[in-house]
């Protein structure tokens, strides 16, 4: 393993603490924490207790695990998040023919996207299963949601809240498009990437 940097309160006792608070906060195991970063349960467990040091790129994906940053877990000051998202700077990206603009902070343990689905794109026929929980509100238009076996029409102002290991499909019914508020649990990397998931046929 690659010693933690010295200088910046990169002491293994006090990384070793900050690691252990972190996946509390989060709410994890040591199971689920090692397996999102791709170590074993004892690896981690030995990363916490100070026994080994992380390389950067352990701490780089146990930081995106944790919602924060490598500085973040070596004890640096990180300036908060700016809490409010201005409708007016949400910059509208594409991928797969929906629209998504980010509706919640960056580097959270949750994502909010405001999701435009058309109608009739070839969407609603991908299944999609990945980690984690997903909420989602129907701001305009009617939605196609098949969750396992089972078929939901959503109109406007109603909700839906799954594991999103269930397999799932999202459709457009109203021939103008849908436009959803949906919030997931999973931290992404790209912002399109987590709203689309795992997809499979």
């Amino acid at each position: 393993m690659d010693p933690v940097p010295p200088g910046a309160a990169g002491e293994p006792s006090l990384v070793a603490a900050r690691l252990r608070a972190l996946r509390r906060r989060a709410g994890l195991t040591l199971e689920a924490a090692a397996g999102r970063v791709g170590l074993s349960p004892a690896h981690l467990s030995r990363l916490e207790t100070g026994r080994r040091q992380p390389s950067l790129p352990v701490l780089l994906g146990l930081a995106r695990t944790y919602g924060t940053t490598v500085s973040g877990l070596l004890g640096e000051a990180v300036p908060d998040p700016d809490p409010v998202v201005r409708a007016g700077e949400a910059e509208a990206r594409r991928s797969g023919g929906w629209t998504y603009w980010e509706a919640g902070a960056p580097g959270r343990a949750m994502q909010a996207l405001r999701v435009r689905v058309p109608h009739g794109d070839g969407q609603d026929e991908l299944v999609r299963v990945h980690p984690g929980e997903e909420w989602l509100h129907v701001l305009r238009g009617r939605l196609r949601l098949r969750l396992g076996d089972a078929e939901h029409l959503l109109g406007e102002g109603d909700s839906a809240h799954f594991d999103s290991l269930t397999p799932h499909r999202l459709g457009a019914v109203t021939a103008s498009g849908v436009e959803l508020l949906f919030v997931h649990t999973l931290l992404r990397s790209a912002g399109t990437e987590l709203c689309l998931g795992a997809i499979r046929r």
